[in-house]
């Protein structure tokens, strides 16, 4: 389920009902949405007093590649990420950068996972994702600072939270889904993707 908050001077946008006031149990956009559950849905979107800042969140639970209807959240390790598991990222972003949260639970537990943003949805091989995605960087060698990296490790329970932060935005267009590793600190070691279609953005972005 995705739900997206678009700030429009004081005009609300409720883009799951067609416009109105935002729903019982919606969050403005202008401020950090409210945290949910994993597998839980959110609800309606907002209105702030700034322009130029999106939110969004996005939720789903893992299936494989073989699933009878093509899953936005794709499972390649089934020991690692068990299918039904739940993820939901969310983003916050305004002309000073962007904020990425995600949130899981069921995974395997007490295990180092890498995560990265990448450049397109997720498909039945790890492949269709593409490359990471990275700012613009002209001549010079890409950095840390380049990727919106979400490394983590989940607790006892199989559960983690992990924010990233950035001072850009992403290019519109240019990023469309989150990869987990199975090994942590950059390794490409793909065991599952979802599909994040993460917004177009006023300010600087690269």
């Amino acid at each position: 389920m995705v739900v997206a908050g678009v700030l429009a001077g004081a005009a609300a946008l409720a883009m799951l009902t067609g416009g109105g006031a935002a729903p019982a149990g919606s969050t403005a956009a202008g401020s950090a949405p409210a945290r949910h559950a994993p597998g839980r849905s959110a609800s309606g979107a907002g209105a702030g007093a700034h322009a130029g800042v999106y939110w969004q969140h996005v939720q789903a639970r893992f299936a494989p590649p073989t699933a009878f209807i093509p899953p936005s959240a794709v499972t390649y390790d089934m020991k690692l990420v068990p299918a039904a598991s739940p993820i939901e990222v969310e983003q916050y972003a305004d002309p000073s950068g962007t904020r990425v949260t995600a949130r899981l639970a069921g995974l395997k537990p007490g295990h180092a996972f890498g995560m990265r943003v990448h450049t397109r949805p997720c498909g039945s091989t790890p492949g269709a994702a593409g490359p990471r995605y990275r700012r613009g960087t002209d001549s010079r060698k890409p950095g840390p600072g380049d990727e919106v990296r979400l490394d983590f490790t989940t607790d006892a329970k199989g559960a983690a939270t992990v924010t990233t932060r950035r001072s850009w935005n992403f290019r519109p267009g240019g990023a469309g889904s989150v990869v987990i590793d199975g090994v942590r600190g950059g390794a490409a070691d793909p065991v599952a993707c979802f599909t994040v279609p993460f917004g177009p953005l006023a300010g600087p972005a690269t």
